[in-house]
């Protein structure tokens, strides 16, 4: 069981790091700082499933940082897919 825990510690904290990868990549090819939607997708993913770690842990420190993690990157998420709907309102009423 501990080899499980273990694991799930590794791809939580992979899929966390995933998202400065794919940040770094669309930032490169945009030639300008950019946040990809899966920068906030990855973000969930990983803080989730490293908060479910840290229970796992108990340990407060860390399931302190990311649970506040996920609640601000889910915010953030509605923000961006609110904004991108707006635009493709105002995209299609400006038609």
């Amino acid at each position: 069981m501990d080899k499980y825990w273990l694991t799930l510690g590794f791809v939580a904290q992979g899929v966390f790091t995933a998202r400065f990868v794919v940040q770094w990549l669309a930032s490169e090819r945009a030639g300008r700082s950019v946040i990809p939607l899966a920068f906030w997708f990855l973000s969930i993913g990983g803080s989730t499933l490293l908060l479910v770690y840290a229970v796992h842990r108990r340990d407060p420190v860390f399931i302190l940082g990311q649970g506040a993690g996920v609640g601000i990157y889910l915010r953030n998420l509605h923000f961006r897919l609110r904004d991108q709907q707006d635009t493709e309102q105002t995209a299609q009423q400006n038609k």
